[in-house]
């Protein structure tokens, strides 16, 4: 509780470090903040030419099946890419003032996070457009987005503190990252996959997650129960084990910085 409150305190610092986060983002490009908007449409329409006229994959609407699916799996990477230098980019910081060390992953992730949100406008315009529409089954979607950002941030704290010890981790993450988007079934339904292999894909835990989103946003359906319980346990253990880590290792941060 102690923890919670001094964070509570501190919030106008996370605030101040999102909008930085936001407004550095694209200083100094033509568009600028638009580019929030721009990247995704750009991929919604690659994606929609290669998978579609090109290749024609025999699914209906599978460029949207895909799009909803990379949405929370870049979030994802952003976590750890960013997220996981998170506290060594703040060292000066850290070095000079006190404040929570938590606030750095925090702003961070919420700062992807927020990036995401920006993004799903693009994707409504894409479910309206492709004649999908969007369903009383949205209701689940701020569960979702709740439980993808407490597994992000969970995450994001482990790696982020292991990162100031270990400073291989970051390059480590890279090849896990792109190892575990081709196990993650983004690109692919999940009943492609041979079932003596489905609890192998459930060890990643975007796995439950992306197949949520689909449920609710490209099936319109409610999520499974089994999933959706399996993607609670998994934000939950992250976050609580994630801020226990970090806690333990902050304490030597400004000697191992």
């Amino acid at each position: 509780m102690n923890s919670l409150k001094e964070l509570y305190a501190y919030r106008e610092m996370i605030f101040s470090l999102v909008r930085k986060d936001l407004r550095t983002r694209y200083k100094g490009s033509v568009l600028g903040f638009l580019w929030t908007f721009v990247n995704p449409l750009l991929q919604l329409i690659v994606n929609s030419v290669v998978f579609s006229v090109i290749m024609r994959v025999q699914m209906d609407k599978y460029y949207i099946y895909m799009f909803v699916g990379l949405l929370p799996w870049i979030f994802f990477c952003n976590c750890l890419q960013a997220g996981t230098t998170s506290v060594v980019s703040g060292q000066d910081l850290i070095k000079k003032i006190y404040f929570p060390r938590l606030v750095l992953p925090i702003a961070t992730v919420s700062a992807a996070f927020m990036n995401m949100l920006f993004s799903m406008v693009v994707m409504f315009g894409a479910l309206y457009v492709s004649g999908k529409g969007i369903t009383d089954q949205i209701i689940y979607l701020p569960l979702l987005l709740l439980l993808l950002y407490s597994l992000g941030l969970g995450l994001t704290f482990v790696f982020s503190a292991c990162n100031v010890y270990l400073r291989d981790l970051e390059h480590i993450l890279g090849i896990i990252t792109m190892s575990m988007f081709y196990v993650t079934p983004i690109l692919y339904p999940i009943s492609m996959v041979p079932e003596r292999l489905l609890k192998v894909l459930y060890v990643n835990p975007m796995t439950p997650m992306v197949l949520a989103f689909q449920d609710v946003l490209y099936y319109q359906r409610a999520p499974h129960l089994d999933t959706l319980v399996i993607v609670i346990a998994y934000a939950a253990i992250a976050l609580v084990a994630g801020y226990f880590i970090f806690q333990r290792l902050q304490r030597n941060f400004v000697e191992e910085l």
